[in-house]
């Protein structure tokens, strides 16, 4: 099997719940009481949005790139 490296976005919201996502992978998200619960959630969406884009026969993304950018609030 092999392994990927994804970007993971982590979120707060309003209500003190962390948002956990994946740029690369649409639809792919999640959330948790904490950062931790967060993250461990994530690890098994993205597990089940991969073999959901397997067996509709999408192209995982391999390769992308994470930049940041400074603006002006």
């Amino acid at each position: 099997m092999k392994k990927l490296k994804l970007p993971v976005v982590i979120t707060q919201d309003e209500d003190g719940f962390f948002i956990a996502e994946v740029p690369v992978l649409p639809s792919c998200f999640t959330q948790g009481k904490t950062k931790e619960e967060a993250l461990s959630n994530i690890s098994e969406v993205i597990q089940l949005c991969l073999e959901h884009m397997t067996e509709e026969g999408e192209p995982i993304p391999e390769k992308y790139s994470v930049e940041q950018i400074e603006v002006a609030v």
